[in-house]
């Protein structure tokens, strides 16, 4: 079973990479080729930064969000995003400007709203609250480090800042999280081995 972990410069691409390891995924492959996308059995794409120049960076990969629409739109490979892999999912993004995302799930990533009482960034450990049930996500405590958030449908998992924010959104063979599970420990790495094992 190959997992492409697509290398687009993301920040967190080592890190997301050794935890897929502790999760014991094999033929785990980084690739900034479209081609090995095209034939991987499941696909993960990691991030962060700004929405805008991750999505530039990922379109400037010729071929890239072809190989990746082809197999995990038509073709059902499963899909993970994370952090920002997961806001590029969305229909667009709202950070420096408006920037056009992948369109996979219906929504808008937006600036989370300061107030004296939230600070922003979001970052620590929260709880992710599941809106339904669902294979990879479980009730339990993540860890996140995010100033926008997704706003839309196919809302999996809440979490509480302030207000409710969006904590992981998918549907049929596509899902991503806002929260690092290679940063949340026990909680993250067992999101990891069930999407492993995940069969949409």
């Amino acid at each position: 079973m190959t997992l492409a972990l697509i290398d687009y410069g993301a920040g967190n691409l080592h890190s997301v990479h050794n935890a897929l390891k502790a999760a014991c995924a094999q033929d785990l492959v980084i690739t900034a080729d479209p081609d090995v996308v095209a034939t991987a059995d499941r696909i993960v794409l990691p991030g962060v930064g700004a929405f805008g120049a991750c999505a530039n960076r990922l379109r400037e990969i010729d071929g890239m969000v072809a190989a990746m629409e082809q197999r995990v739109l038509n073709e059902g490979a499963p899909f993970l995003g994370v952090c920002v892999g997961m806001q590029l999912m969305a229909t667009r993004g709202e950070e420096l400007g408006v920037h056009g995302g992948l369109g996979w799930i219906p929504g808008v990533v937006r600036q989370l709203p300061p107030s004296p009482e939230v600070r922003v960034p979001h970052m620590g450990w929260n709880d992710v609250v599941p809106c339904s049930d669902h294979p990879l996500i479980e009730p339990g405590e993540a860890y996140f480090l995010h100033s926008f958030a997704f706003e839309g449908e196919d809302v999996l998992a809440t979490t509480q800042h302030g207000d409710q924010v969006t904590a992981a959104i998918g549907r049929d063979n596509l899902a991503g999280v806002q929260f690092h599970p290679e940063k949340s420990q026990r909680y993250g790495i067992a999101l990891l081995q069930r999407f492993l094992a995940w069969k949409p």
